[in-house]
Order: structure tokens, then C-alpha cells, then sequence
């Protein structure tokens, strides 16, 4: 075992273990994602038009807005995941920690800013109606 390259380094250390957890994260979230956006596709199919008190009224109902915010969560966490693969197999210098942190950010962003307004338009929806 040579100490000096890069091969010599790593040679016995076996594997780190973490790509079978990561490659099921991936196809479970892609499962989930294709069974949540048929839904969402036959739901807006099946409503009478796409009108913004149609779709508003169909969201304020707990039957669309919860399936809704999972196919956020699970549309952004496959986007990272995705993208990690992708920054890990590309990027070998030290940039490679700003993506990743850069990327969890984005993703994390984005999903709230989502669920935030999928519960504004649900619960502003189920006032009105109440009151």
C-alpha cells in the first residue's frame, strides 16, 4: 500500500456504504412522484375548467391540498437528490461544497415557498367560505 497516491490512500477502506440507501430514495421518489402526478393530472382533468375560483376552491379542500403539498416535498427532495449525483460525480475541487450547500438551500427554499402558498390558497379559500 503506497502512501503517496491517490489509490494508496483509500485501498482497504472498503465501501462508505451509502449508495444502495441513496439509489432507494431515489426510486422511492420517483414512485411516489409518478403516482402523485396523476393524480394531480386526472384531478385538473376532471374539473369542470381551470378558472382561478375553480382551482382555488379545489385546493381549499383537504382531499387536494395535502396530496399537494406531498408532491412538493417529494418533487424537491428527488430534485436533490438528483442533483447531489450529479455535483458528486462532476465536481472534484473544493467548489463542489459551495454546490451542495447552494443546493440544499435552493431546494429547501423552494419547497416551503410552495407549501406556503399551497396553504395560503387553502386556508384563504376555507375563510372565505366560512365567512
Amino acid at each position: 500500500m503506497g502512501n503517496g497516491t491517490s489509490i494508496g490512500r483509500v485501498r482497504g477502506l472498503g465501501s462508505a456504504h451509502e449508495g444502495t440507501h441513496h439509489w432507494w430514495q431515489q426510486r422511492l421518489t420517483a414512485g411516489a412522484n409518478l403516482v402523485l402526478m396523476l393524480w394531480l393530472i386526472v384531478s385538473l382533468v376532471l374539473l369542470p375548467d381551470l378558472g382561478y375560483t375553480t382551482v382555488q376552491a379545489w385546493l381549499s379542500s383537504p382531499l387536494a391540498a395535502v396530496p399537494m403539498i406531498l408532491l412538493v416535498i417529494t418533487v424537491f427532495y428527488h430534485f436533490r437528490l438528483g442533483l447531489q449525483v450529479v455535483i458528486e460525480d462532476y465536481q472534484h475541487d473544493e467548489s463542489r461544497i459551495v454546490l451542495m450547500v447552494l443546493l440544499n438551500f435552493f431546494a429547501i427554499a423552494a419547497g416551503v415557498f410552495a407549501i406556503f402558498s399551497i396553504l395560503k390558497i387553502a386556508f384563504t379559500a376555507a375563510a372565505g367560505a366560512a365567512a
